[in-house]
């Protein structure tokens, strides 16, 4: 069969790894070839990707989505594009799990935007179309032949759902259409460039910043990597002599566990294995393993060419001189990610500052790229997060305001009562949040004695309320973060007082003493059900102001008489920050939202006569006689916060934490 040779190529997502690799080749082997490259510049996008092209005459750059059905269609006629490269997809497995609707958006609604533009315009004569062998699902432990190009597709999570999808339809566009279609399935690829939400690259840059290196379930399970450069070969090949209507697997047959790489990682930087490697939670399904027959490749003559341990070394060089490609990727490298690329999110990049919104052809600000134009004069961008906070007269949710203020987060308060859906509707629509904050509910004033005697009040916004606002935020792919509380457990046996031993987040509520930590140990079994809550579990919050008649502190400085018991508290100056950084990186779950360790009521009495009244005196009574002044009886227990510190390891144990936000800025200077 001839070699087909193209004139006028569209590669799609070519600010991507895979894709900006196979585009610097082109441009370079093939300067006859006019190779226009559409891409929305997502969270793993770099235009820096594409500098060895950037001043290459045969090099055109367009800002843009495939999902614009307009945008494609003109790129099309005015490029006279002949061959599509389809590389543009969602791809991190993680991220699937968390966000899937972002994945079918792109995924298959692109795909079928660009066929259906393949179509109308009748002008290509070949789509090559990337896949994944991840459609294949899992493979034999055993199996000693690898899938081949006619196996059965049997994706297991939302990525190589939507991938297989995306096949259905060229698959469609190719047999009803005649569109000229290839299919490319190929196995794991590594090597420069690459955003670090993948195995190898995360696991490089853990390392290069002395971090432990996590690994899924017990790292047994088996993949294939191929060195980028090689994959670009492949893709080179393929466009060249690929067979239309055909399938090609760009596999190798040489197998490593995960286990195998972080290992082989740690003897690149002289880390001992035993000391770097942890063991964390596995996907919700996590493949044993992804083996490829790729004899048909091969038979067109391709072969892989670079050995492991060269492509590996050379990825680490490039990420050691490279350390800030990226910018900050701290979410990326966190042993489950999720989300990274909430809809409208757009990585900053200083190549490109002007937002997507009308395609001007051939009008360059600089040689070989096209920039959409801007339909106002305004230089501002959309924003990367802006939160909705529901709360604002609440003591939290004011915070929260004050914190956003500072770090220059757009937001702004609901107006809408959280158990009237048709308010909460209001306000998304007209706020288009990236996040929900929920901190409103009902506590009671002065205390949660008010819930027992106000019992349908507090069903109504504790209960009824707060899922309704979850609800909500899950049709609208919305996470909400939910402010709830730790008063749901008390000592008892398994976690005797005193024995350091806390509750854990997976732990059953076991204290229904008051009516209002009845309602909230009920929504937050509830909200179990809604992945796109992360629950916070405050306890006794106590911040810098110590005139706030809310704050711990100041209510036990005024009581007549006090219980001295040890518990987990809250210091809402460092944890409401963290709050912030938690939906940022879109963590979802239950959190123990405590300052690690316990503090007694005559411990944090005793640190404000040395720090804020030295004259100051209190007088403490047992826990039966405080039952015989209050209507309901008051949870006490330890929390185990370990679960946050491992995710924030700065974060300070409960007294040092006292100490460096509260006392330490209150403190009085005394006089003998």
């Amino acid at each position: 069969m001839a070699a087909y040779k193209p004139k006028n190529v569209l590669i799609t997502g070519a600010a991507g790894f895979i894709a900006s690799h196979v585009a610097n080749r082109l441009i370079r082997n093939y300067p006859d070839y006019k190779i226009v490259v559409l891409d929305k510049l997502d969270y793993c996008s770099n235009l820096k990707n594409l500098r060895p092209s950037r001043s290459s005459p045969n090099f055109k750059f367009i800002k843009g989505d495939i999902g614009s059905a307009d945008l494609v269609n003109f790129i099309l006629l005015t490029e006279c594009i002949d061959t599509i490269m389809h590389f543009a997809a969602q791809t991190h497995v993680d991220n699937s799990f968390g966000n899937s609707f972002e994945f079918t958006k792109n995924n298959i609604y692109g795909t079928h935007v660009l066929l259906e533009a393949c179509k109308v315009t009748g002008q290509i004569k070949r789509f090559i179309h990337v896949s994944t062998d991840e459609v294949y699902g899992e493979t034999d432990e055993d199996a000693l032949v690898g899938n081949h190009e006619a196996s059965q597709l049997l994706p297991t999570n939302p990525y190589s759902a939507t991938k297989a999808g995306a096949e259905m339809l060229v698959m469609a566009y190719g047999r009803s259409y005649g569109l000229p279609v290839i299919t490319t399935r190929g196995n794991n690829v590594y090597g420069p460039n690459q955003f670090p939400e993948k195995l190898i690259p995360k696991f490089i840059l853990l390392a290069m910043r002395g971090k432990s290196l996590p690994i899924h379930g017990d790292g047994s399970n088996v993949r294939s990597y191929l060195y980028c450069e090689d994959v670009a070969e492949a893709f080179e090949i393929i466009l060249h002599k690929g067979e239309v209507g055909h399938v090609y697997n760009i596999g190798t047959d040489k197998e490593r566990r995960v286990l195998d790489v972080a290992m082989d990682i740690c003897s690149l930087f002289s880390l001992d294995p035993n000391e770097v490697i942890k063991f964390v939670d596995n996907r919700p399904f996590n493949d044993q393993r992804y083996f490829l027959d790729d004899q048909k490749l091969k038979n067109l003559g391709w072969s892989e060419r670079t050995a492991w341990e060269e492509g590996l070394k050379k990825t680490m060089e490039w990420y050691v001189s490279n350390p800030e490609w990226w910018g900050d990727v701290s979410g990326a490298l966190l042993p489950h990610p999720r989300m990274l690329m909430m809809p409208g999110i757009e990585r900053n990049s200083s190549d490109v500052g002007i937002t997507a919104s009308s395609y001007v052809p051939n009008n360059p600000v600089e040689k070989g790229m096209v920039i959409p134009v801007s339909k106002s004069n305004s230089s501002a961008q959309k924003p990367r997060f802006k939160f909705l906070i529901y709360g604002r007269t609440g003591w939290i949710g004011d915070l929260l305001g004050k914190i956003c203020e500072k770090q220059g987060i757009p937001f702004e308060y609901g107006k809408g009562r959280l158990q009237e859906r048709s308010q909460l509707l209001a306000d998304i629509q007209s706020v288009k949040p990236t996040h929900v904050l929920n901190a409103a509910g009902v506590t009671g004033r002065p205390n949660v004695d008010w819930c027992e005697s106000h019992k349908p009040e507090t069903i109504r916004t504790n209960v009824v309320g707060t899922l309704t606002l979850a609800d909500v935020c899950r049709d609208h792919g919305l996470l909400m973060l939910n402010f709830a509380t730790g008063c749901i457990f008390e000592y008892d046996e398994a976690h005797p007082l005193g024995s350091g031993v806390g509750f854990k987040e997976e732990d059953k509520p076991n204290f229904i003493g008051s009516f209002y930590s009845k309602t909230k140990a009920m929504v937050e079994e509830l909200l179990n059900e809604y992945d796109n809550v992360c629950t916070l579990r405050v306890r006794m919050p106590i911040s810098s102001d110590l005139a706030n008649p809310r704050n711990f502190i100041t209510k036990i400085a005024r009581y007549d008489k006090v219980v001295n018991i040890p518990n987990s508290m809250t210091i809402l100056d460092e944890l409401l920050p963290i709050s912030i950084e938690m939906a940022k990186r879109n963590l979802g779950g239950i959190w123990n939202f405590t300052n690690p360790g316990v503090v007694s009521h005559n411990e944090i009495l005793e640190m404000y006569k040395d720090y804020i009244d030295p004259n100051f005196k209190w007088v403490n009574f047992t826990l039966d006689e405080q039952a015989k002044v209050i209507v309901a009886p008051r949870s006490n227990n330890e929390m185990d916060a370990s679960k946050l510190k491992n995710e924030f390891p700065e974060l300070l144990s409960i007294k040092e934490s006292l100490i460096k936000y509260v006392f330490e800025p209150n403190k009085k200077s005394f006089t003998a």
